[in-house]
């Protein structure tokens, strides 16, 4: 990719071009076909962005007026600070534009939008097989060794 990339909030209208790039990071993580996510959860995830009491978050990447990638975060509290924390929970770059600066564009728009939030720590998870996403993680980012368990109810 060669346009510049803009990175910015979400607007209402963008939820076609966002959708596919939402759509496309499921489908990395396994959840499409008879995993994909309920089409509630995607409305409300859309919605939440618009939702001023909302603590969920979204940027997307634009080139060429176009949506090229996502990435979205939310701000809680933690116990070890007593400003809150941001988690990156989601970031995708479209895959023809992956290598050209998008990903690394989403999480400095996050860096930006957290220090202007107070916000001293981003931290996101990502699988251990992500070698092309560790590669970007790892310049812009230390790793602490963490491992994440789940449990679902």
């Amino acid at each position: 990719m060669t346009a510049p990339i803009l990175v910015r909030p979400p607007r209402h209208e963008d939820f076609a071009g966002w959708k596919p790039l939402w759509d496309g990071y499921n489908a990395f993580y396994g959840r499409k076909d008879e995993t994909a996510l309920p089409s509630g959860i995607t409305q409300v995830t859309w919605q939440r962005f618009f939702d001023p009491s909302e603590p969920v978050f979204a940027l997307v990447a634009e080139a060429e007026g176009r949506l090229v990638g996502l990435t979205h975060y939310l701000f809680h509290r933690s116990t070890t600070r007593i400003e809150l924390t941001c988690y990156l929970q989601d970031l995708f770059t479209a895959e023809a534009e992956r290598g050209a600066g998008v990903g690394r564009s989403l999480i400095q728009g996050v860096y930006k939008d957290a220090k202007a939030a107070g916000i001293s720590r981003v931290y996101w998870h990502t699988q251990e097989s992500n070698a092309p996403g560790r590669h970007l993680y790892d310049t812009v980012a230390r790793h602490l060794g963490f491992i994440v368990y789940t449990h679902d109810m």
